[in-house]
């Protein structure tokens, strides 16, 4: 797990980390409808999951941007890690609850997805967060796929310092023949403005149209 402890005095984004950290803490959640069309029609006709491709996509875009990778280490300083990982919510049906689950982003599609797939079966038997010695270098997801949602948000009540993203998404549906799926994101102001936030949403839609067609 490589980081970079930034040095608020130097740092261009210092001044307004100081400011939302120090004077208005507060996250900006944003939900967006997305076109997974392309996405659905690749993963049938490779034999994926949508729910780990998706993942994928997800972390991809998150991992090609500073904002979204930021953290604390020990001593409390701010730092950047190299890279950060899903950190996600998998669902048994059979007993109607969940368990948080790492694993680790590989910037292969198929090898993110059968990474997954073994720690699914790995962890089958675990629940809430049985899971132990969690990497900080994660951010949130997770799913619900039996609604699909206008708006969605989450506040994650700790003293106000929780810099990484929680990703969300709901059901798709078919609208003008094209599955619509609601997307959101919740980031602390400090580490982003709403420009980051909007190119989060841009940068998926433009993956998912020129990887999966």
């Amino acid at each position: 797990m490589e980081y970079k402890i930034i040095n608020l005095d130097t740092w261009e984004r210092g001044k307004l980390f100081r400011f939302f950290i120090d004077n208005l803490r507060n996250v900006m959640s944003m939900t967006v409808d997305i076109d997974v069309t392309p996405l659905k029609e690749f993963i049938k006709a490779q034999g994926l999951k949508f729910y780990p491709t998706m993942m994928w996509v997800i972390s991809k875009i998150i991992n090609s941007h500073n904002e979204f990778k930021y953290g604390w280490d020990n001593d409390g300083n701010l730092i950047r890690w190299e890279n950060v990982s899903p950190y996600y919510a998998d669902f048994h049906k059979e007993d109607e609850s969940c368990v948080k689950l790492v694993t680790e982003f590989s910037d292969d599609l198929e090898e993110f997805h059968s990474h997954y797939l073994a720690d699914k079966e790995r962890y089958q038997n675990l629940r809430a967060f049985d899971l132990k010695d969690i990497p900080k270098n994660t951010f949130d997801v997770s799913c619900l796929p039996w609604v699909k949602y206008k708006c969605f948000d989450i506040h994650v009540f700790d003293s106000g310092t929780y810099l990484a993203p929680v990703v969300t998404w709901g059901k798709y549906e078919m609208e003008n023949n094209r599955l619509i799926m609601p997307l959101s994101m919740n980031i602390h102001h400090a580490v982003a403005d709403g420009f980051h936030l909007c190119r989060f949403f841009n940068e998926v839609q433009a993956l998912i149209n020129t990887i999966f067609t």
